[in-house]
């Protein structure tokens, strides 16, 4: 129940789709793919089965674009149509297909503004992989592109973060923390960073720990939609029930949206 309600408010954050894959892991301690046409190539394919039907005037778009793609044109008109085709694949999240023809684009322009599309395109697809093996090769190649961003642009802490949380869920979880845990010390007041931290908290369970840091995001940026549900969440797990109702309430008077009000009211009732 609490994984449904979770996602069910914060979906549009892709990262909030590791909460309940990532391995437990203590968050804090101080001391290869398929060939392309066999994944993107042709979306009518039982490759494709299981996405929701596209609405027809994206799926035409998808589909001309796709058309002029594979009829063999200049590599910098491919380039060009590949990142229109990364950004329509996004809208229809399919997101593997969006990092495929985002790494096709990145591959020919080489520009940073090119590679953190490839980068933050495999860190989506990594996102929402629910079948392990899928998730461990975009979280690879999510690393390689998120890996060029930061070569070039050392400062790019989001890129960094992302590296991070796609560490905890490979054979080296404690690497991801330690990363995560560098950008706090170069950043204490780093929001991103600060959510993650308190998301894995509240995934293996150290609900003080994801309380200390989400009270942080909450002192950097009050209006936090996400972390302040988090929040909420993270006291009612550790017993915290009138700080929870109050967090609770707080999240309500930040967002009128129907799915948020619902959610909300849920936890709400159990506190009755």
């Amino acid at each position: 129940m609490l994984k449904t309600r979770i996602i069910l408010l914060i979906v549009s954050a892709t990262v909030i789709a590791l909460l309940f894959l990532l391995p437990k892991v203590v968050v804090e301690n101080d001391g290869q793919l398929k060939s392309p046409a066999d994944s993107v190539a042709h979306t009518e394919t039982p490759a494709a089965q299981g996405h929701a039907e596209l609405p027809v005037e994206l799926k035409q778009s998808i589909k001309a674009l796709r058309t002029q793609y594979l009829a063999g044109l200049s590599n910098q008109k491919n380039a060009i149509f590949a990142d229109s085709l990364r950004s329509l694949y996004a809208q229809a999240g399919q997101f593997d297909s969006a990092a495929w023809y985002g790494e096709q684009a990145a591959t020919f322009f080489k520009t940073n503004e090119s590679l953190i599309k490839a980068g933050n395109a495999y860190y989506e697809a990594y996102s929402f992989a629910m079948q392990p093996e899928k998730q461990k090769a975009m979280g690879e190649k999510a690393r390689e592109w998120l890996g060029k961003v930061v070569k070039g642009d050392p400062k790019n802490l989001e890129a960094k973060t992302k590296m991070a949380m796609t560490y905890v869920s490979s054979a080296t979880p404690m690497k991801g923390i330690q990363m995560m845990l560098d950008v706090l010390r170069e950043d204490p007041k780093n929001e991103f960073t600060l959510f993650n931290m308190g998301m894995l908290s509240i995934q293996s369970g150290q609900y003080a720990r994801a309380i200390e840091r989400l009270e942080e995001l909450a002192a950097v940026n009050p209006n936090h939609l996400q972390g302040q549900m988090l929040l909420g969440v993270a006291y009612l797990n550790n017993g915290n029930k009138d700080k929870a109702r109050q967090q609770f309430e707080r999240v309500k008077k930040l967002d009128a949206d129907p799915a948020t009000q619902s959610v909300v009211d849920s936890y709400l009732k159990e506190l009755k």
